[in-house]
């Protein structure tokens, strides 16, 4: 393995929405990079890309590209990840994977730093590590503030935005409600989506099973369970895809054993890394998607009891699902393995 101190970094997906933030995140936050290999597909081949004052040049996967890498973030999707990501353990790199390839497998860590990073190997030991879905990793970070509370169940209605679904959800979303706004003729016809999403909401973000649950909300119930070790803990799931650029938000109702003060649940909020929590009053402040787009912290607000069960608590919880729901979960591994 290099000196940590000048790590050699591989990102798989490159040109893709995530892994151009990726890059962007290796220089915000100066990491330290010796070298850095940037693979796309063969469309993408040769394009450059700046970071931390120096261009590098995209390339396509091969046999042996990973040797020599201490570290590989994978951003391209299932597929790629289950064919290419063993094979940059095998070449000696950690492969930090974003897609669902591995997320439930029982010989793969689901990380989330602030959660589970004591369970991470260390530097001297290259492994696969899976990123989680970007809708539980907003959702736990808040249920592990108040997991000390002893927490029974969960109830969590996701709106998640179009760039869950990359650029070209983006484009669909501008496109059609530029062509609503002004009343232009079109036969345009969704390819992100199965249904128009300008001025829609659709209750639907992935495939249905024979439960009628989509894969999305099947992700955030088995996933929330493994990254908080309560493996009977009941969590229900109900997602929707609404028009909103970027950052997801949920309304989640969390109950408890006992009842629990409000002061106790805020001062749980407050104290935790990576949340910021919003008091509720009557000025309506409350974290907005808007807002909280660029925003490494996960915000939660709206904290309130439920009129009819004292020992559940409803809030509302909005983040970035592109900086801490993907690509700055994946850094801030990275950085738990190596500088922690």
């Amino acid at each position: 393995m290099s000196d940590p101190s000048n790590l050699k970094v591989g990102v798989v997906g490159a040109t893709g929405m995530v892994g151009q933030l990726f890059t962007q995140l290796l220089e915000e936050r100066q990491f330290p990079i010796q070298n850095l290999k940037l693979f796309a597909s063969e469309r993408s081949a040769g394009q450059k890309v700046q970071c931390q004052n120096r261009s590098w040049v995209v390339e396509p996967l091969s046999e042996n590209c990973f040797q020599g890498l201490d570290l590989v973030f994978f951003s391209s999707g299932e597929d790629i990840s289950l064919e290419w990501a063993p094979l940059a353990v095998e070449q000696g790199a950690f492969a930090i994977d974003n897609s669902s390839a591995f997320r439930m497998s029982e010989n793969h860590l689901l990380c989330v730093p602030e959660i589970n990073g004591h369970e991470l190997p260390n530097s001297k030991n290259p492994s696969l590590i899976a990123n989680p879905n970007c809708s539980t990793i907003q959702l736990v970070m808040m249920l592990n503030a108040l997991k000390k509370f002893s927490l029974t169940s969960i109830r969590v209605a996701s709106y998640q935005a179009v760039s869950g679904a990359g650029v070209l959800g983006q484009q669909e979303l501008l496109e059609q409600s530029q062509t609503q706004l002004t009343n232009s003729p079109t036969n345009h016809t969704p390819q992100c989506f199965q249904h128009p999403i300008a001025f829609n909401c659709i209750p639907q973000i992935g495939s249905f099973n024979g439960q009628g649950f989509s894969s999305e909300e099947m992700k955030i119930m088995q996933e929330t369970r493994k990254i908080l070790n309560l493996p009977h803990l009941y969590v229900s799931a109900f997602c929707v895809r609404v028009p909103v650029i970027n950052a997801h938000s949920e309304a989640v109702w969390v109950s408890f054993e006992q009842e629990l003060s409000q002061e106790s649940l805020e001062e749980a909020l407050q104290s935790a890394p990576g949340l910021k929590y919003i008091s509720h009053n009557s000025k309506s402040t409350y974290p907005m998607q808007n807002q909280v787009s660029g925003q490494d912290d996960v915000f939660v607000g709206r904290l309130h009891q439920d009129l009819y069960d004292p020992k559940t608590w409803i809030m509302w919880v909005v983040g970035d699902n592109l900086r801490k729901g993907a690509a700055l979960n994946g850094i801030q591994i990275a950085e738990s393995i190596f500088y922690s």
